[in-house]
């Protein structure tokens, strides 16, 4: 991660519907809009459930298929076709990042050349996973959605152990998130309690918290978005339309620009204000050729592009080279 600069992860997931020229258009979407990386998953279908869930009869999205199974199983892409996806998101110059729901699934995903892993909140108490992806040693993202402080523990102690690196998200489980539950102020607890690096994962609706979430020191930030809320899936109605993307990303670059760099320093913008309305070193009185300047022949007045009161005391004791009249600004060739 870049000092002063927020990992924008544009979070696709499922909604490319299964089709690899959707997950391009969503891909060139998160290019336009100027995120840092790309977010897909991976699922071993038959290990996301029991076989009766699997099996049980499902008409919510009947183009996808008729049972759970078959609509999961529509949504998965193979080996392939994550190849053409990830080498198309990485010609963006965009990072391709996946989410790992089994242990197989992040087999798959080491296979295809992953660098950034992540963990979904679900997950975050699946101690077979957990331990998995740690041995792995793969830079991991986890959301703490539905976790309580021990669990989060828990599996911040996993990584811990195999030495890996972990970078949390803060994120409610909620969609949508109404807003008197997103909880932000659980970005500084968990930077408190675990000396990580602390994200957010948003799943409200607009993205109010995503920006507040930033300005609050979030180093990483997680959103869903789709090209079109009214499309059939799973996650299109929650998620970030073209135009919130776009506008979203923009707003928290401005804030990474309002948020400054921590060093008090004068800006090149102050400079005018400061040499407008500083005060300097002034005759208060006519001073002749050789006179020695004391005290009591100067005053302090605006402007400020003269000797200021902090290095008077360079110049007091030494004798003018010419005469100088009342009222005249100060400066140091004035004087041997």
């Amino acid at each position: 991660m870049k000092k002063n600069h927020c990992y924008i992860i544009a979070e696709a997931g499922l909604n490319h519907n299964g089709s690899v020229e959707l997950a391009k258009k969503l891909i060139d979407l998160a290019a336009t809009a100027g995120v840092d990386a790309v977010k897909f998953q991976k699922r071993t279908v038959d290990k996301l459930a029991v076989k009766a869930t699997l099996d049980a009869v499902d008409d919510r999205f009947p183009e996808f298929g008729k049972t759970y199974r078959e609509i999961r199983e529509h949504l998965e892409f193979n080996m392939s076709q994550y190849q053409e996806i990830k080498k198309y998101t990485e010609n963006k110059g965009l990072d391709f990042l996946c989410t790992a729901f089994d242990p197989e699934a992040a087999d798959f995903l080491k296979e295809l050349g992953v660098d950034i892993f992540k963990l979904a909140s679900h997950s975050a108490t699946n101690i077979e996973l957990l331990e998995y992806l740690a041995k792995m040693r793969k830079q991991t993202i986890m959301s703490t959605g539905m976790a309580d402080m021990d669990e989060i523990k828990t599996a911040v102690k996993i990584f811990e152990k195999h030495k890996a690196s972990l970078l949390l998200l803060h994120c409610v489980s909620a969609y949508p998130t109404p807003l008197n539950e997103c909880n932000l102020n659980m970005i500084n607890t968990l930077k408190e309690k675990f000396d990580l690096p602390v994200g957010y994962s948003g799943h409200e609706l607009g993205y109010l918290p995503t920006l507040t979430a930033v300005a609050m020191g979030a180093v990483a930030i997680e959103r869903h978005y789709t090209l079109d809320n009214d499309m059939m899936g799973f996650d299109h109605k929650m998620s970030l339309n073209p135009d919130d993307l776009i506008a979203m990303v923009k707003a928290i670059r401005d804030i990474e620009k309002i948020k400054g760099t921590g060093e008090k320093n004068v800006s090149e913008t102050e400079w005018i204000t400061r040499n407008k309305y500083h005060v300097s070193m002034v005759s208060s009185r006519n001073i002749l050729k050789n006179d020695e300047l004391t005290n009591d022949m100067i005053s302090y007045r605006n402007p400020g592009t003269g000797i200021p009161a902090k290095d008077a005391h360079k110049v007091i004791g030494r004798r003018a080279v010419k005469d100088i009249i009342e009222g005249e600004l100060l400066s140091f060739d004035l004087f041997t």
